[in-house]
């Protein structure tokens, strides 16, 4: 069973900067891909942004220049950085682990989910 909680989420104002952290547990996280997906209100659960095991990234394009993922294999987290945040940014933000593809940016390869964390950008 793998454990994965996110935290750093909160309430920030357009153009601001969150960095967001995802500890993972229960299994070691080098030996997958992590993602990081957000799900607005009313909306489906969408790709932000992923790492493979040996730290090649893959973005969003709504994302693009504005996040930047990365990993510390030696500690099991996965972070996102991002930066100059819209209003659209705002949705609940949630880590993923993938066991079996490797930068993947659909949802059902992702093998094993966090409970989310809320990222509100205020105009």
């Amino acid at each position: 069973q793998v454990q994965l909680v996110e935290s750093g989420g909160g309430l920030v104002q357009a153009g601001g900067s969150l960095r967001l952290s995802c500890s993972v547990s229960g299994r070691t996280s080098n030996t997958c891909a992590m993602g990081w997906f957000r799900q607005a209100p009313g909306k489906e659960r969408e790709f932000v942004a992923t790492i493979s095991r040996s730290g090649s990234t893959l973005y969003a394009d709504y994302v693009k220049g504005r996040c930047t993922i990365s990993r510390d294999n030696s500690n099991n987290t996965v972070d996102m950085q991002m930066s100059s945040l819209k209003p659209e940014d705002t949705a609940v933000y949630y880590c993923s682990a993938d066991y079996r593809f490797g930068l993947s940016t659909s949802v059902v390869n992702y093998d094993y989910w966090g409970q989310g964390t809320q990222v509100t950008v205020s105009s």
